[in-house]
């Protein structure tokens, strides 16, 4: 099983589309759980937060509204893949589909004591996830340059991956691949 996070900022092009259509080619037969950054929604939280003050709880939360909004949107997008909430539902949407879109669940991360800070955005929760669902891969699609060279640390340092990411993989046996999606 694979897990593709697809960055939220790919919604600002055709990047997303493109991604999704080179999923369903490349991928085709090998279950894919996508898991979709938060795009706008997720920036028009960063902008409530720091305009009402809001605690980085609310944040949290509404920015996981944010990725739900994003599964909406890719499952209207490509009607041929289904969306699962929780952990337990991936399995059953993978019976029926090869492709599957992740909305997270609010409840189900607060029972994995998942922090809330922005310190771990959807690049974290996709390595959670993988490691939940004994994933075989992560890959990480965005749309900022990546330099091949950096380590995982290098890339979280540049703010390529979250600041979290590293902990989430430490002790993680999928493979990690981070890439432009040029190149994806």
């Amino acid at each position: 099983m694979i897990v593709v996070k697809l960055g939220g900022s790919l919604s600002r092009s055709d990047a997303l589309i493109r991604s999704l259509n080179s999923i369903k080619q490349n991928y085709a037969d090998q279950a894919v759980v996508i898991v979709p950054g938060g795009g706008a929604f997720a920036d028009q939280v960063r902008l409530a937060q720091q305009r009402w003050q809001l605690d980085d709880n609310t944040a949290h939360r509404m920015a996981i509204l944010a990725m739900q909004q994003m599964a909406l949107l890719i499952n209207g997008l490509m009607d041929d893949f289904s969306i699962a909430s929780s952990v337990t539902d991936i399995p059953k949407q993978l019976q029926r589909q090869k492709i599957v879109v992740w909305s997270p669940d609010i409840v189900e991360l607060d029972n994995a004591s998942i922090r809330a800070s922005w310190d771990i955005t959807s690049d974290s929760l996709a390595a959670w996830l993988a490691g939940a669902i004994s994933a075989s891969k992560l890959i990480l699609v965005k749309s900022a340059i990546i330099d091949e060279n950096l380590s995982l640390r290098q890339l979280a340092e540049k703010a390529v991956v979250d600041k979290g990411f590293c902990d989430f993989v430490s002790q993680k046996t999928f493979k990690i691949q981070v890439i432009n999606q040029q190149n994806f």
